[in-house]
């Protein structure tokens, strides 16, 4: 039979008296605020950084686009040379390489509520329209009873968990 070891938790000393628990919270609220500070001085800093590095590279980004633009119209140009009239969508430059794609079909909807409307009045066109299927929990907690002996597998009411929380008071300026 194997032997169970327990590790003791360190005892943790509460408070004495309602004064050091008043003291506390001011203290936890203190901590929170200087934290969210922290924070905001930290997002600062952040956003500045970003934005400096964001200026550097603009430039770059545009030769990019440049340089980009002109492979691009000189490769559209001389295509059939380069695709030996199509048998290949890949072509090796030393420096690298020049890749055709086509994209698989996709299918864009605008105007999304029209378009189900449209599709649902219409018996022909009904299967294309996707019907979701999910639990109503609402209702179960509506009619709690009908499920309160695990009537059902896989389905329980879960109440009377209690949390714990401390709001300090923010004090306006």
């Amino acid at each position: 039979m194997a032997k169970t070891t327990r590790i003791k938790q360190p005892a943790i000393e509460a408070a004495q008296d309602k004064a050091e628990v008043t003291a506390f919270i001011r203290k936890i609220g203190d901590l929170q605020r200087e934290v969210k500070r922290l924070e905001t001085e930290a997002g600062d800093k952040k956003a500045e950084i970003e934005e400096a590095y964001a200026a550097k590279a603009a430039p770059l980004c545009a030769e990019i686009m440049s340089l980009t633009e002109r492979v691009a119209a000189y490769c559209e140009a001389h295509k059939d040379e380069l695709t030996e009239n199509g048998k290949t969508k890949t072509v090796d430059f030393v420096t690298g390489l020049i890749k055709w794609r086509i994209r698989p079909p996709s299918v864009k909807v605008t105007g999304v509520a029209a378009v189900l409307a449209w599709l649902s009045e219409k018996s022909a066109f009904a299967e294309f329209v996707r019907t979701k299927q999910e639990i109503d929990k609402d209702a179960i907690l509506n009619q709690k009873e009908r499920f309160a002996d695990g009537q059902v597998p896989g389905i329980k009411i879960v109440s009377g968990m209690e949390d714990f929380v401390i709001e300090p008071t923010e004090q306006a300026l």
